[in-house]
């Protein structure tokens, strides 16, 4: 089975691991309705902590890959299949406006998820959003990428509201709609916006702080703070790019 060479070691552990497993899931090693190897079997198959492990099948739940049940195990879904509804979401892009708009779009669904998870989040669930702040602080601390733990914190959000639409939504566009990593992938792995971790985490914290205070207004104008933060960051970008047709 899929071991994990000395080459890839310059990227995050999660990352080769997800890789494998999509790649296993998308040439039919495993189909729909199989159940994944237990997370010891996948340690063990890897080499590799269980930290890493499950960060990896959060990335494939979070591009819809598979899902999980809670107690029995992980169950494939299938290669993701493409919807032209929300293809646009999927696709790389080097135009600053498209990202904007999706920016705007965000708004509109995740400040209101914010609310609600203040309303109706669990003990657990609350518990796994400062879990999710805590890993973003430690990856920013040690210069490492964030991108799934970007991700992860806004799936975690969106679970809280406990209403699966929300989660849904998210998985369904999947992690591309983190935007620096949509226009990342366009401009061959430049990063448009390299600083920005420092900003993006308080803003986090921001937002976690309000859920654990059930104050859904709170939650909603911290939400609704960082995603506009990221637009005017965005904006601010565009100011700077060269008038190429791009922006």
């Amino acid at each position: 089975m899929a071991r994990i060479s000395k080459a890839h070691h310059s990227r995050p552990l999660r990352e080769v691991v997800a890789e494998a497993l999509r790649r296993q899931i998308e040439e039919g090693d495993y189909a729909p309705g199989d159940q994944l190897p237990t997370e010891p079997a996948l340690v063990a198959r890897f080499g590799h902590s269980r930290t890493v492990v499950r960060e990896a099948l959060a990335a494939l739940r979070a591009d819809g890959l598979v899902d999980s049940r809670h107690g029995v195990g992980v169950f494939v879904l299938g290669p993701k299949q493409p919807h032209a509804e929300l293809e646009l979401f999927r696709q790389a892009t080097e135009k600053i406006s498209d990202i904007i708009e999706e920016l705007e779009l965000r708004v509109g669904v995740e400040v209101e998820a914010a609310g609600l998870a203040a309303l109706r989040s669990s003990p657990a669930q609350e518990a796994e959003i400062l879990s999710l702040v805590d890993q973003f602080r430690d990856l920013v601390e040690h210069g490492q990428s964030t991108d799934e733990a970007d991700f992860a914190f806004h799936l975690a959000v969106a679970a809280a509201t406990n209403n699966t639409r929300f989660r849904g939504f998210l998985e369904h566009v999947g992690r591309r709609i983190i935007p620096r990593v949509k226009f990342r992938t366009a401009m061959g792995g430049v990063d448009p916006l390299p600083n920005r971790d420092a900003i993006l985490l308080k803003e986090h914290e921001e937002v976690a702080d309000a859920i654990s205070a059930r104050d859904p207004d709170l939650a909603r104008d911290a939400m609704r703070r960082h995603l506009q933060g990221g637009i005017k960051r965005y904006r601010a970008l565009m100011r700077t790019r060269p008038a190429d047709g791009t922006g």
